[in-house]
């Protein structure tokens, strides 16, 4: 349900009672019980269990799994909270637990705020991070996609002074190959077209600008990918940022590969922020998220919009699937 202070708890109701959500998959709800009562339906019956009573293969209908970490009477809606936090996080983490005992088929996370996370002590800035702590994964990706626009990011929370050293050939290459396997799966199809964007503004100017990190380090990626998926993949030279997502570009590109968090989503939360979807690449557990944070600006006004959330489940449902 994400941080209780926020957003989540509405949306997260929400589904509970959508019927698209409803006919497509048995919802479980992970959170706190007491939080979300204030956002059910009046006369809506939905069940409670706790972690001891839960028995998620005896589950036939909507549910909440109540972790009791935290009640209204301990936070104050709209705000940055240590409690939060902490709850938040054992939400993640028991849903992270039950995707590795195959108990639930997906999980989809309503939005959390770092800040929180940061002063609970949480040593991870937001779910991807805690994702691959938690299963070990070497290999990741964060990556939106909308119909719009799918962006890939090389490099994600981290400040803007420590991405020349955090991208390299390999991460570059991780990226666009996880990003090929993801969107032919997405799109149903194995031909891809991917654009990539340069770091530096113009793509660099061939040094001009930068230290040619476009030469060093995008364009080995850029000529491995194409020997490795050979014809099937179509992706770019670095392309100048400016210019990469102009309308003519987008209808040519089923993905985008960004060197940075904002060169990716400043776009795709311009062009799709109520229909977007957060999927971390390259985990053993399938993970969507919503596209945005906990709005705690208009947390507990009626104001809220689960569309992203509904499109996070619309796609874990569609990758299951596909999965088999």
């Amino acid at each position: 349900m994400g941080d209780p202070a926020g957003i989540g708890p509405e949306i997260g109701a929400r589904i509970l009672s959508n019927e698209e959500v409803l006919h497509s998959c048995i919802p479980i709800l992970v959170g706190d019980a007491s939080v979300l009562r204030e956002f059910l339906l009046p006369g809506d019956s939905v069940d409670v269990f706790t972690r001891e009573t839960f028995r998620p293969r005896e589950i036939g209908r909507r549910c909440i799994l109540d972790l009791e970490q935290i009640t209204p009477a301990e936070f104050v809606p709209g705000k940055v909270q240590k409690g939060c936090g902490a709850a938040a996080y054992q939400y993640i983490l028991t849903a992270i637990r039950l995707c590795e005992e195959r108990a639930v088929a997906a999980m989809v996370t309503a939005p959390i705020h770092k800040e929180a996370l940061h002063l609970a002590g949480v040593p991870f800035p937001g779910h991807t991070e805690i994702l691959v702590h938690e299963t070990g994964v070497q290999e990741h990706v964060m990556m939106l996609t909308s119909e719009e626009i799918t962006s890939a990011l090389v490099t994600a929370h981290v400040g803007y002074a420590e991405v020349p050293r955090e991208i390299t050939p390999e991460r570059v290459f991780q990226t666009i190959r996880l990003t090929t396997e993801a969107m032919r799966q997405i799109r149903g199809r194995e031909s891809i077209r991917l654009t990539v964007c340069g770091l530096n503004p113009h793509a660099g100017e061939h040094g001009l600008f930068g230290h040619e990190e476009e030469e060093r380090l995008l364009q080995p990626a850029i000529r491995r990918s194409r020997a490795y998926f050979g014809s099937s993949l179509e992706i770019t030279e670095p392309l100048p940022p400016d210019t990469a997502f102009l309308p003519a570009k987008r209808a040519q590109t089923d993905a985008y590969i960004c060197m940075t968090h904002d060169q990716g989503l400043i776009p795709l939360k311009m062009l799709a922020f109520d229909s977007a979807v957060n999927i971390t690449l390259g985990l053993p557990i399938l993970r969507t998220s919503v596209d945005h944070g906990t709005a705690m600006d208009i947390a507990r006004t009626g104001a809220a919009d689960e569309r992203s959330l509904i499109s996070a489940i619309r796609l874990a449902k569609r990758l299951i699937i596909d999965n088999g």
